[in-house]
């Protein structure tokens, strides 16, 4: 299937789960990034917040448990530039106020900006994701044009609450792939799509 035909059918999926599965995934999730990720060399780290009107991902646990244990690592989250329709990073720690923006979506209220080529890790959002890492958003392009400016070693990771589809049939050369994408029940490496014959 197609991105479009994905997108309509697991942003369905995703704003049906009630609240208590959201729960419930959000913590297996944050336990599998916790087990699989190796954060002892990662200083600056990018995730979402998630957007409860598409019952997203709930970072939450992520975020305490970073802070907790990785006192020194620097935690960002996203802010759209309106102007440009860029993704900025925002420093975000225990003690930073949320505002909501425009579009009903929290971010820091400051304006302390990390610059993209120093981010070591991004935890991203999406709908859907296939077995060669190519994801599936809401179709807007924030998270593809931020992952293209991100540094080749940097390491990028989906968060989903399903299983990946075989094969998203209009993903290109030019689309960003995710190193791993981590779902409730484990982590799925990307792998190299075959060369037709």
């Amino acid at each position: 299937m197609t991105k479009a035909e994905l997108r309509k059918i697991y942003l369905a999926k995703q704003r049906s789960l009630s609240s208590e599965t959201r729960t419930e995934n959000s913590q297996r999730i944050s336990g599998q990034f916790f087990h699989h990720s190796q954060l002892d060399q990662i200083k600056v780290l990018h995730c979402f917040i998630a957007i409860e009107k598409f019952n997203e991902i709930d970072t939450t646990l992520i975020f305490q448990r970073l802070w907790r244990e990785f006192p020194q690592m620097v935690t960002v989250v996203p802010r759209v530039d309106l102007e440009t329709g860029e993704m900025r990073n925002l420093k975000f720690t225990p003690e930073t106020s949320l505002v909501k923006n425009i579009w009903g979506i929290h971010e820091p209220s400051h304006d302390e900006f990390v610059e993209t080529a120093d981010i070591d890790m991004v935890l991203a959002p999406l709908l859907c994701f296939d077995k060669a890492g190519h994801r599936v958003g809401y179709g807007k392009g924030f998270y593809d044009r931020f992952l293209k400016g991100c540094r080749e070693d940097c390491v990028k990771i989906g968060l989903s609450y399903f299983p990946p589809v075989e094969e998203i049939e209009d993903a290109g050369e030019w689309d960003i792939k995710l190193d791993f994408c981590l779902t409730p029940s484990g982590i799925l490496h990307a792998t190299k799509k075959k060369e037709r014959g």
